[in-house]
């Protein structure tokens, strides 16, 4: 069964008539906001059991790519279902057409957006630093990239680490 996409409007219909919405992004990024009365199984650690068998499902991301792009995956472990669709748009539409969500503004960004951001900084300040002043700071460019390197191939990020002690991420 393929997954079809359904506007907003016409998930939350499907909601109120008992529909599931299933939201697909980070535990982190579920906290921040999220669709009333979605559940939260991200992409990664989706499997068959946990999706309610016999049932209309509704898969939603932020803005719908993630889910597009795991399409096949989610159909797989929701071949139990009645019906599966995925939110075009996600809960950026849900919201443009102003359906409910949950907010929580005190939760942090996502650990991988807080790396993002870093690193950008880091190698910014680094190239700006070295081209006015001394091509040391270029140093700092090298130490960055070869950190996210050392992330994409092994898996273990040091400034995720390090980012999850920081205060704003105790909650």
């Amino acid at each position: 069964m393929s997954l079809q996409t359904i506007d907003a409007k016409r998930a939350s219909e499907l909601i109120k008539s008992g529909a599931v919405i299933i939201d697909i992004r980070s535990q982190d990024e579920y906290k921040r906001k999220h669709i009333d009365g979605a559940i939260c199984i991200p992409a990664n650690e989706m499997i068959a059991e946990k999706i309610p068998a016999n049932s209309t499902i509704i898969f939603s991301c932020l803005s719908g790519m993630r889910t597009k792009t795991n399409a096949n995956h989610l159909s797989e472990c929701a071949c139990n279902c009645s019906e599966m669709y995925i939110l075009d748009g996600g809960l950026n539409a849900w919201e443009k057409y102003g359906l409910p969500t949950i907010s929580n503004a005190k939760c942090s960004l996502d650990i991988m957006r807080q790396v993002q951001i870093a690193a950008g900084s880091l190698i910014l300040i680094g190239a700006l630093l070295g081209f006015t002043l001394s091509s040391w700071f270029y140093l700092i460019c090298a130490f960055v990239g070869a950190g996210l390197l050392f992330a994409g191939l092994s898996g273990f990020c040091g400034m995720a680490v390090l980012l999850m002690k920081m205060p704003w991420n105790k909650v």
